[in-house]
């Protein structure tokens, strides 16, 4: 018995040592706050690690641990909890469009799409986050946050085309060729 729990241990550990950067890369795009995306991650990997042997022997691990991550994530906006990607009143700052291969305009980009992707509603954050940075086709993202596939579609379609309405994003996009 000892050797099994020993084995599933290190297969967790594997898993996760693996899974780390990409899990909290994700868990940030869909709380906005460092700190809360490693409570996200810290509590989707304890509820793995209790379900571990029937994770481990799914089709797609990384399936579960993602609609594992986005209940999670639901739960905790249901609870009224609030979400900070950025201050809600910037109007006196001057922002100003630097270089194109500059690294501080990569970081002002950054944060701009943050501030973006803050506004949205949870469902459509979560599928724009879902669809276009994890690359999940519609019927894997529509799994993941326990939905149709036309549930994803228009989540995704709605909160692109707030994103696309946000003046500096469009502004960054156009400009000096950047993306």
């Amino acid at each position: 018995m000892g050797d099994r729990n020993h084995t599933r241990d290190e297969e967790f550990r594997g898993f996760v040592a693996g899974r780390w950067p990409r899990l909290l890369r994700t868990a940030f795009l869909l709380t906005g706050e460092q700190y809360a995306a490693e409570d996200l991650v810290q509590s989707t990997l304890e509820r793995v690690y209790v379900a571990w042997r029937r994770v481990g022997t799914a089709d797609d691990p990384d399936a579960y641990v993602r609609r594992v991550m986005i209940n999670a994530h639901a739960r905790r906006h249901r609870r009224r909890l609030k979400e900070f990607l950025a201050p809600k009143d910037d109007s006196g700052l001057r922002h100003e469009l630097p270089e194109g291969a500059d690294r501080m305009a990569q970081a002002d980009d950054r944060g701009a799409l943050l501030a973006a992707l803050a506004q949205l509603p949870p469902r459509q954050r979560e599928a724009v986050v879902l669809r276009y940075w994890e690359d999940l086709s519609e019927a894997t993202a529509a799994e993941a946050m326990g939905c149709s596939v036309g549930a994803v579609k228009s989540n995704a379609a709605k909160g692109i085309a707030k994103l696309r309405a946000v003046p500096g994003l469009a502004d960054m996009v156009t400009y000096g060729g950047r993306t």
